[in-house]
């Protein structure tokens, strides 16, 4: 079920949390929505589970919008919010089927929905036990269930492994890889890592704005600007190796290390790449290339570039649902 997002704006009182934003999530995709706090997520997310209505602008779920039909949108909606509440004093079981006769599950299926959910979600051996005596994990494999309970089409997910170890964190990804294979899914975290394995498309927002749209690897493409290489040299001096990569007409070395390491940080120039002149220069002086490899940035470099708070004064719309949009 697609998710259309058109042109939203949200304020509170002088402060403008959201500010025209448009973005469309496919069906069956999970996308990665990242921002600093106070960016507009959490805000986004609630305006599209009907918690709260955009000053300006519309959502549609499926083809309902948000402001006309909003019981019909909550029907295909499965959220689980950060704070995640829950009946701390109520069984499992109970809890489940409590709110599987609130989000209108039939009789007949509710004990097979509410069977269904505590396997999916690894809640076997707790099933019997109350909310309250739970892990931080197992509360967070609580509200999953909560969330998928009335099988919902879509589902919105506001940093779901917060507070997990590495191990529930790992657990609660390949869940929500799981349920992303049959449901179109928005994620919210601060733990990049997460959102690159987790994520088909990633979407950070700063101020209420967009400023990038597209999948990690086309990102990472984007972001990367001229290529910088990690290189090391065996056989010459620092001084030695230094001037010989500085007259390379490709090259452009931003940093060195001492005699002992002789390791070296090489730009490119625009358009260029000095792998091959790096490997041909060593040859000729009968030294030791002993790395050479290209630096990448990841999801959290291009994150803190785009989220800074002096260098992310502009902001990039999608221009379509595939590619990367990218201002500087």
């Amino acid at each position: 079920m697609d998710i259309h997002v058109k042109g939203i704006t949200k304020t509170y009182g002088p402060q403008k949390a959201l500010d025209d934003l448009s973005f469309e999530v496919r069906t069956g995709e999970i996308l990665g929505f990242l921002g600093p706090n106070g960016a507009g997520k959490t805000t986004t997310m609630k305006a599209i589970t009907c918690f709260i209505s955009p000053n300006h602008g519309d959502i549609t779920v499926g083809g309902n919008s948000v402001l006309e039909k909003p019981d019909e949108v909550k029907k295909n909606i499965g959220y689980l919010p950060e704070n995640n509440p829950l009946y701390l004093d109520m069984p499992i079981i109970d809890y489940l089927r409590f709110i599987g006769e609130l989000q209108g599950v039939s009789k007949a299926n509710l004990d097979i929905r509410v069977k269904e959910m505590v396997a999916k979600c690894g809640l076997n051996d707790e099933k019997h036990k109350k909310i309250g005596e739970l892990s931080k994990g197992y509360r967070q494999r609580v509200g999953l269930a909560q969330a998928l309970i009335h099988d919902p089409e879509v589902l919105i997910l506001d940093e779901p492994t917060t507070g997990l170890d590495p191990n529930q964190i790992i657990e609660i990804r390949e869940l929500i890889k799981e349920i992303g294979r049959e449901k179109t899914v928005i994620l919210s975290s601060h733990i990049l890592a997460e959102v690159e394995a987790t994520c088909d498309r990633v979407l950070i927002i700063n101020k209420g704005k967009i400023v990038a749209d597209g999948t990690p690897n086309e990102l990472r493409h984007k972001a990367q600007g001229n290529e910088v290489l990690k290189v090391a040299v065996e056989g010459g001096t620092t001084n030695e190796v230094y001037e010989v990569l500085k007259a390379l007409p490709e090259t452009e070395v931003i940093s060195f290390g001492d005699d002992n390491q002789n390791f070296f940080e090489v730009e490119s120039k625009p358009g260029l790449s000095s792998c091959r002149a790096i490997f041909m220069a060593c040859a000729d002086k009968g030294w030791y290339l002993t790395q050479l490899t290209p630096q990448e940035k990841n999801l959290e470099d291009i994150f803190r570039e785009l989220t800074h708070a002096t260098g992310a004064t502009h902001a990039v719309e999608a221009t379509n649902t595939v590619g990367a949009n990218w201002e500087n």
